[in-house]
């Protein structure tokens, strides 16, 4: 059996999926018998109750007067060697290549070739500041310097080496789903209170940024409730809510829209859609959609980035390309007529998920890298997800 790692994670810990992935991650090694050190600038919001292996270190910044900004970066990169010598680390594993990866290069430098490093790619840090001239040869140091580095998805991996012409190996990592929270709820009295028994719900879920075209959700279900009875419920908040809550009330939807702000028991809320709406101008891999396919919902959304990697376009949801929404709608409106099919999909969703997606055989993967640039010697066991 190979031995317990002490392994440092570092990520945005209080939005976005990709902190969602790296503390449920974490929490998943724990679980394992490792011991994990989460280095951020406050407590990971899914990190949840006490867990004895798991412990967090807090990142200060120095508020000097001569700096103009405080110096976060340098903060947290002190931080990371600090603990790193203390707890006599094995490993960092960063996420996201800005910030993260380069702080952990520095902690490397402080501390020598012994500590190991290994960064995750979530999207934005390509997408979007990789596309920065200012930011490419930070980003692309970053990735170079990693002991092994992750993506989410093929789409990503492609888009990586495309923008920052990388030839270094990069593993893929899907995002996960724990099947032990996420699986369909019994959400009949729960749904009662927000909809007719007779009326469908589409639901979106997000950060309301503008990459997301919530515009887009509400011209879809604008056209599905001109055709049957339904509701949209929108879950979360960001800086277009305010942009969605004008348009909705000029379309007169007001009476069939239901915002429900940020939720922390998502598998609970995804079970009381019918239909999960995912129009995304980029998604790496768009983990709400996974949550989704483990609660039984099947998603309808457009074909960017990851999504088609994980959501199988007539099996088990449906994908249009970006702004195609009488697409969407008519593919929404076929899940939502026909009973018969919507229960396929909801099956082939919970599947695909449990089986393909599943926390077991993704934190496998993370420790099998992890041995690996360890240089340690690990027969890992056969793993077989089901529901």
């Amino acid at each position: 059996m190979a031995r317990k790692l002490k392994i440092g994670i570092t990520c945005y810990p209080t939005l976005g999926g990709s902190g969602v992935v790296a503390t449920e991650l974490g929490k998943l090694l724990a679980e394992r018998g490792h011991e994990i050190h989460f280095i951020t600038h406050s407590i990971p919001f899914r990190l949840g109750h006490f867990h004895k292996n798991i412990f967090f270190h807090e990142v200060e910044v120095n508020d000097y007067y001569v700096f103009r900004f405080p110096p976060y970066d340098l903060s947290l990169a002190s931080k990371m060697a600090q603990v790193a010598k203390m707890q006599q680390l094995d490993l960092l594993h960063v996420h996201y290549a800005v910030p993260h990866a380069v702080c952990a290069y520095l902690a490397k430098q402080m501390i020598g070739d012994g500590l190991k490093t290994v960064t995750t790619l979530h999207g934005t840090d390509i997408t979007v500041l990789a596309q920065d001239e200012s930011l490419k040869d930070l980003i692309r140091l970053a990735i170079h310097q990693s002991d092994a580095v992750t993506a989410v998805s093929n789409d990503l991996i492609n888009e990586t080496r495309h923008l920052l012409d990388i030839m270094t190996p990069i593993d893929l990592t899907y995002n996960f789903v724990d099947k032990r929270i996420y699986y369909p709820r019994d959400s009949v009295a729960l749904r009662a209170d927000f909809v007719e028994p007779h009326e469908k719900v589409l639901m979106h879920i997000s950060n309301f940024r503008p990459v997301k075209r919530v515009g887009d959700v509400i011209d879809i279900f604008a056209k599905v409730s001109e055709q049957i009875p339904a509701k949209l419920m929108l879950v979360g908040e960001g800086p277009e809510l305010s942009k969605i809550q004008c348009k909705i009330k000029n379309m007169g939807l007001e009476d069939r829209v239901v915002f429900l702000g940020k939720q922390e028991d998502v598998a609970q809320v995804i079970s009381l859609a019918d239909v999960l709406l995912l129009p995304s101008e980029k998604e790496s891999f768009g983990l709400v959609a996974l949550e989704a396919m483990a609660c039984g919902v099947p998603t309808v959304g457009s074909n960017a980035g990851g999504i088609p990697e994980l959501i199988t376009h007539g099996e088990t949801g449906f994908l249009s390309p970006i702004g195609d929404v009488d697409g969407m709608a008519e593919n929404a409106l076929r899940l939502l007529k026909d009973e018969k099919l919507h229960e396929q999909f909801r099956k082939a969703c919970i599947f695909r998920a449990t089986h393909e997606f599943c926390n077991d055989v993704i934190t496998a993967q993370y420790e099998q890298i992890y041995y690996r640039v360890l240089g340690i010697e690990a027969e890992m066991p056969m793993i077989v997800c089901g529901e």
